[in-house]
């Protein structure tokens, strides 16, 4: 890794010496600009319009626009006078929880290292961070930019400094345009969107999510250089969803197919076939009703009825149990097709029944 900035953490009295490295890297694919009749590349000059002629870098300075076309002028001395008075130290002012910063702060980190004879110093300040569960505020200069930084321990017994913006550099909220005052949000729809998050609930593995934007042009440069013609398909025509609804309802039926929750075990299904000496005893108990009723005549046939209207009450028990698929899926982490048309259909009249009734 390249250095990118060498000084000691300070905290009280104690200086722990140590080397700083970019923890992240940019992979943006760079491009230039090319002169498409000929395919050179553009440069850039620096140009001064009221002279008409190219500067070199000898004759630049930094200038501060105070007013329209009126600057100050500052040598390249001045400004390194400033950055110098603090740009070989990192001060720590505080030591506080991490989780009272909110993620809006943070900007960018990098890695410390124990530079020279600072070992026993940083493997002091990392344990004693560690063991209390601080992270520290400080102050911090990296090339003539000063910044508030925070410094953590990570898992792999490693210091590091993530730089983060100061209070007046965060836009406030109310700046923010078409926010609403109240939210009124209709119960099947917050059901349906708690129900969308159940399902894309996951936890956190970073590596699963990669940059498809950059693969593909990746790709695409790969065929380009091998002279291959290259045609890409249209961009499919985004369906713009009116109903809510509608649209909570598509997206959990495309994050999973509906069905049975493969962690949760199926339903038994109902019988219908029946064998070993269970089904002997059941044809010998049905042979033997049958000639009773013969013999019986009506009240075998009273019996038999009987007999049907438990069974009826039995399936309608059993259906009560199932009366509520909505809650039932939730509860599992499955979305069934009775869980979403509970709650995106009205309820079905119930059917009276239509059978004579017998007259003894």
């Amino acid at each position: 890794m390249h250095t990118v900035w060498k000084g000691a953490i300070s905290f009280g009295l104690v200086h722990v010496p140590v080397k700083m490295f970019s923890a992240t890297e940019d992979k943006d694919i760079s491009m230039k600009y090319i002169h498409k009749t000929c395919g050179s590349p553009i440069s850039y000059v620096r140009r001064c319009p009221s002279c008409d002629k190219d500067v070199e870098w000898d004759e630049i300075t930094r200038g501060y626009e105070y007013e329209k076309g009126k600057y100050v002028l500052f040598d390249k001395e001045e400004l390194e006078q400033l950055s110098e008075q603090n740009n070989k130290t990192i001060t720590i002012l505080d030591f506080v929880d991490l989780h009272e910063i909110d993620p809006i702060y943070f900007q960018k980190t990098y890695y410390l290292s124990p530079d020279q004879a600072g070992s026993n110093a940083y493997r002091l300040l990392l344990q004693a961070m560690r063991d209390t569960g601080k992270i520290g505020i400080a102050k911090i200069a990296i090339r003539s930019k000063s910044s508030l930084a925070a410094i953590r321990v990570l898992e792999d017994d490693c210091l590091a400094v993530e730089t983060i913006f100061y209070p007046d550099e965060i836009r406030p909220v109310s700046q923010v345009p078409g926010l609403p005052e109240q939210a009124d949000v209709n119960d099947k729809e917050l059901t349906m969107a708690k129900l969308l998050i159940e399902q894309l609930s996951t936890p956190f593995e970073p590596e699963k999510y990669t940059d498809d934007y950059r693969a593909a042009l990746l790709d695409l440069i790969q065929h380009k250089v091998a002279g291959e013609e290259v045609s890409l398909a249209p961009a499919k025509p985004e369906t713009n969803v009116i109903d809510l609804m509608a649209a909570l309802q598509a997206s959990i039926e495309a994050v999973r197919p509906i069905g049975t929750d493969p962690g949760t075990p199926a339903a038994p299904a109902a019988r219908t076939t029946r064998t070993g000496r269970k089904a002997k005893a059941e044809d010998t108990a049905a042979a033997q009703t049958a000639g009773a009723g013969e013999a019986a005549g009506a009240p075998a046939a009273g019996k038999t009825r009987t007999a049907a209207g438990r069974s009826k009450a039995g399936s309608k028990t059993s259906s009560a149990k199932a009366a509520s698929p909505a809650a039932a899926g939730q509860a599992s982490g499955s979305i069934t097709p009775a869980a979403l048309s509970s709650l995106t259909e009205p309820p079905k009249p119930k059917r009276r029944s239509t059978k004579p009734k017998k007259t003894s």
